[in-house]
C-alpha cells in the first residue's frame, strides 16, 4: 500500500478516538493497541475526507509502518516542464476552438491556463463545502449512525444550518463532537451562519 508522506488519518473504536495524526502514527498506534487488546474494532479513515483507509496489521509496528512508506516508482521522461510542476496532457477540441486559441496573446497554453484559473476561482467555494459536508456526512455515517437525532443532524448538515447542527450534536460523545467541530470548518461556509 502507498499512500501519501503525511496523510491524516484518525482512528476510532466506537465512539472513542483512539489516534490522530498522520497514518504512519495512526497506524503504529493503532498496532500496538490492537496488541494489547485483540478483540479492539477498529476504524482508520482519512482525517479530512473521512475516506476509509484498509491497513495491514500483520507482523509488528515496524512492519505495519515500513509497508506505509511511499514507494518511488520508476520515472520515465516527463512532457512539459515538470521543474515547475507543469505537465503536457491530451486535450480534445473543436477546430473552431483551437483556431479562437490560436488568435490569443501568449498562445493556447496561456490562454487555457487562465480560463481553467477563473473556472476554479468561480467554483471553488462551492465545492469546498460539497465536499466538506461529504466528509462529515461520511464520518457520521462511519461512526454516530445510531446516535440520538442522527437523521435531524443529517437534515442540519445538507440544510447549512450549523447552529442547529452544532446543538444537536452536543449530547454524543465527546471524541465523536470534537472530530465533528474539527470537519465542520470546511461543511459550513462562515462562522456567524447558523
Amino acid at each position: 500500500m502507498t499512500y501519501q508522506e503525511n496523510l491524516p488519518a484518525i482512528a476510532f473504536a466506537g465512539p472513542n478516538m483512539l489516534a490522530f495524526g498522520s497514518l504512519r502514527e495512526v497506524a503504529a498506534s493503532v498496532k500496538q493497541q490492537l496488541d494489547t487488546d485483540p478483540n479492539l474494532s477498529v476504524l482508520v479513515l482519512h482525517g479530512e475526507t473521512s475516506q476509509p483507509i484498509e491497513l495491514d496489521l500483520r507482523g509488528s509496528v515496524a512492519d505495519v509502518v515500513a509497508r506505509l512508506e511511499p514507494v518511488e516508482l520508476p520515472s520515465a521522461r516527463k512532457v512539459g516542464r515538470p521543474k515547475l510542476g507543469v505537465a503536457a496532457r491530451e486535450v480534445t477540441l473543436l477546430p473552431r476552438h483551437w483556431d479562437w486559441l490560436a488568435r490569443q496573446p501568449g498562445g493556447a497554453s496561456v490562454t487555457l491556463r487562465k480560463l481553467v484559473e477563473a473556472a476554479r476561482r468561480e467554483t471553488e467555494g462551492a465545492g469546498a463545502i460539497t465536499e466538506g459536508r461529504d466528509a462529515l456526512y461520511r464520518f457520521m455515517a462511519a461512526v454516530a449512525g445510531n446516535a440520538p437525532d442522527y437523521d435531524e443532524v443529517s437534515r442540519a448538515l445538507f440544510a447549512g444550518q450549523k447552529a442547529r447542527f452544532l446543538s444537536l450534536i452536543a449530547s454524543w460523545p465527546n471524541d465523536v463532537q470534537a472530530h465533528l467541530h474539527h470537519l465542520s470548518r470546511r461543511a459550513f461556509p462562515d462562522e456567524g451562519q447558523g
